[in-house]
Formats: C-alpha cells, structure tokens, sequence
C-alpha cells in the first residue's frame, strides 16, 4: 500500500535535539528525512497539526510469530517448575502448525499494533527458515519474504535479521527435533542471507542485519565466518538470559557468557546484545564502554521469570540500550519503559532509579534514551527529531484529563506512567500510515487474523 509522504507536520509541542519547543514545524523532504525543524512557527496550509509530537520508538527485538501464542502458555504444569525451558517446548510444538500464509498475517496484525502503539520501525530476529518437517523451501527466502511483505503491507520500517542457529548447546551439542525449523549450515545461512541481499539490499524501507541465535547455539568459528563475512550491518545477538545459560557456559568455557564474547571478540557499536540479564558488575560496566546495545524486553523477560538487567548500573556507567516486544505479550513502548523501571525499584526498594542529576525525570531518561539506542541498534538514523534524520513521527492527543497542564518532562512521566499515551497519528520516514488512531488495514488484518488464531484454540 502506498500512503502519502508529507512536507510539513505541526506539533504545538515537540521533544526536539533542543528539547521541549512549543510550536514546531518539523519539515520532510522528499527521501523522508527531516529538513529543518523550527520553532514558534505557524501551521503552513495542508500540514497536519498536533497537539504533541516524539520521535518514533524503535522495536529492537520481535519474534512477530509468538503473537498468537498469546495466552496459551499460562497454566501451569502442575510440576512447579514452570519456567523459560518448558516456555520453549510449548514454543517449538507451536511452530510446527504454522504456515507461511499464517506467517504473514500474524506478522502484519502484529505490526500494525506496534505502529499503533508508537513504534515506527521494526528489528524481526526471524529464525524460521523452513517448512514444518525441517526441509528448506524450494525458494530459501521464503518466511523472509513473508515477513518483508508483512511489514511493507503494515508500513513499519523493518530491520530484518535473519537468525543462524546450528547447535544445541555451548559445545555443538546436538539440537533437537523441536528446532528442526530454524536450523542451517554455514553455508546455506551465508546462501540466505546473498539471496535476501539481491532481492531488499537496495531497499530504503528494509535494512538488513545477522542475527547469530547466542553462543549455545552458534560455534565460535561459525560467528567469526559471519562477522566476516557482513562487516558493516547490523549484529544482534541473545546473550546471559538464563541461569542455565551461565552455568553450562561455565562449564563449556570456565567463562559467562558475556565475560567469553568480550574476550574473543570485538564487540562494537554495531552489536545489540539481547537481555544480557546475568551479568556481573565488571561485565557490566565493560559492556557499557564497548558501544554495543543492550536490547531489553522487559515485559517478556518478566513473562518468562528471566531475571532483572543491571539497568542503573549500566545508564550510570552512560551504556546504550533500546527495548523490544520479543514474545509480543505487550505491543507498547509505553508499558515496556515502565517495566522497565518498575522492576529496578522492586529490585532496589528504591524509586526514580532510572534518571540522572541532568535529567532526573525517569519518563524522558528512559523514553529519550530508548529511542535513540533502538534506532542505533536497527541501522537507521532516527530516534530523535533533528535534521537529516528520517522522518519517523508520532503525534499523541493531550485532551487525557490527566495530561491538563502538564508541562516537559512532567508530559511524559504521565504518558509512561500514568497509561495515558493516546497515540493518533504515526509517521514512518515522512509517510503517515496511522491517521486518527486508525490504520487502513487493520480491520482486514484482525479479520484474517481471527482465522488463524482459531486454529490453535
């Protein structure tokens, strides 16, 4: 679907690179990147107008998939031990009923949701490759090019990151049958990625990246080959999301996780490091320093019982983080960056934890610094409104009772932490694909939407 690119967008209110400015004129070219930015400008004719407007969020991690095992993971086993593992057995026997059609459509409902909610770009760590039985597709981009077309039907900006997967644990354990879908060899994963490169390498609305699984599913030797072999795209990574994890990496490599990768690796600005959940202090702080991104998911991480990320001392030590939906049990930005606070006061028993004495409100800490990091970790130059950057908008209502005279920082404490983000309009590099809290698709896609999700009740 094509939607209409824009000129100009008016906002009465705008968190610009030079913080809160009242009404702005945000200028786009005809590539959908910011022009200028002024403010105490007026409204010119046919520019749509505002009450409020904030960068696009970036959604740095999505398994667009689990969507729709969306509450079919919640009762327990009766054994009282319940927990990421047996998460991961009812994930793999659900995989097994979908097709590439479902594919498609639960990914475009999903990202219509997350354009709804404030997201404006994508990053869809994709690791079914093949069909139920385990055997590629006589087109080996097949679930790829379902997803771009999920994407481009939705309008959201896709970092698409095809995932190698090849062992089953730190070692090259065997896998087993319940990821028969995900795996390949070296080759055929440098093969996909080739092929995806030809058809969306030139592609302004699609950036490519890798996605090596984590360390227990990928050999040493395979991750060097692909780091090699794609230097400069984006480079995301599960890493330290488990306990487990820790201690059979222990016993693999007398190392964490994290301590291993950071020895043997270059770990640099174009890494984005998923949950990184145990680490120790000093991996924590030497993470920081590396420029990587750290992406969290803390509603998922608390749907699983992961564990709680090291934030305070990870933004103290001035490391970049962004935050994704991953299992995609919530699709709002707003109710991860509480989360994501919310876990570090019960963690602490304190409150205000994520913020700092330039900024010490935790609402535009975490909204400004999420956005950003996210924006990195994807490959694309947005997350803040600035010339030069893409166009990704989000335009919010004020009429909240709640919101009456709120002012700067305080607007968006309330939105995070109040749950009163009404997001009505959503600008992706400059075209506007949510209009009056609407997307043009989104009856169709929940009609259709309806109809695979019946076929797992």
């Amino acid at each position: 679907m094509q939607w209409k690119r824009y000129k100009a967008v008016f906002a009465r209110k705008a968190l610009t690179t030079q913080g809160w400015q009242k009404d702005v004129l945000i200028n786009i070219d005809e590539g959908g990147l910011i022009s200028a930015v002024e403010d105490s400008a007026t409204s010119p004719p046919g520019a749509p107008s505002f009450d409020l407007v904030l960068p696009g969020m970036a959604n740095v991690h999505s398994h667009a998939f689990q969507r729709a095992m969306t509450g079919l993971t919640e009762i327990a086993s009766g054994e009282g031990r319940d927990n990421f593992w047996s998460w991961r057995e009812v994930m793999y026997k659900f995989t097994f009923g979908l097709t590439p059609e479902a594919i498609e459509i639960i990914a475009r409902a999903l990202y219509i949701e997350l354009l709804k909610h404030g997201y404006t770009a994508v990053g869809e760590f994709h690791y079914l490759h093949h069909d139920a039985q385990g055997k590629p597709y006589a087109n080996v981009t097949e679930l790829s090019d379902r997803i771009v077309t999920a994407a481009r039907a939705a309008g959201i900006h896709l970092t698409h990151l095809p995932v190698m997967y090849e062992t089953g644990n730190f070692g090259g354990k065997p896998t087993n049958d319940g990821q028969r879908r995900f795996l390949n060899t070296p080759d055929a994963y440098l093969k996909l990625l080739g092929e995806l490169k030809k058809k969306y390498g030139d592609a302004d609305d699609i950036t490519l990246g890798v996605a090596p699984h984590s360390l227990r599913a990928v050999k040493p030797e395979t991750l060097r080959a692909i780091l090699e072999a794609l230097e400069h795209c984006p480079m995301h990574m599960h890493i330290a999301e488990q306990e487990k994890e820790v201690a059979d990496c222990l016993q693999w490599s007398r190392k964490r996780p994290m301590e291993w990768l950071l020895d043997n690796f270059n770990v640099d600005a174009r890494w984005c490091l998923i949950h990184a959940t145990h680490m120790t202090p000093e991996e924590t702080a030497t993470l920081a320093k590396t420029g990587a991104t750290v992406g969290l998911c803390p509603t998922t991480e608390a749907n699983l019982g992961d564990g709680i990320f090291q934030a305070e001392h990870f933004l103290t030590a001035d490391g970049s983080f962004g935050i994704g939906t991953d299992s995609n049990v919530c699709t709002s930005p707003w109710e991860e960056l509480k989360m994501m606070e919310y876990a570090q006061r019960l963690a602490t028993r304190r409150r205000n934890v994520l913020c700092t004495e330039s900024t010490p409100s935790a609402g535009r800490t975490l909204f400004a610094r999420a956005a950003a990091g996210g924006a990195k970790a994807l490959g694309i130059n947005a997350g803040i409104l600035a010339p030069e950057t893409r166009a990704d908008l989000v335009a919010l209502s004020m009429e909240h009772p709640l919101l009456h005279s709120r002012k700067n920082d305080t607007i968006l404490d309330t939105l995070i932490f109040g749950a009163t983000a009404v997001v009505t309009d959503v600008f992706v590099a400059g075209r506007r694909v949510v209009e009056n809290g609407a997307h043009a698709q989104e009856e169709e896609s929940a009609e259709k939407l309806r109809q695979i999700i019946g076929r797992f009740v």
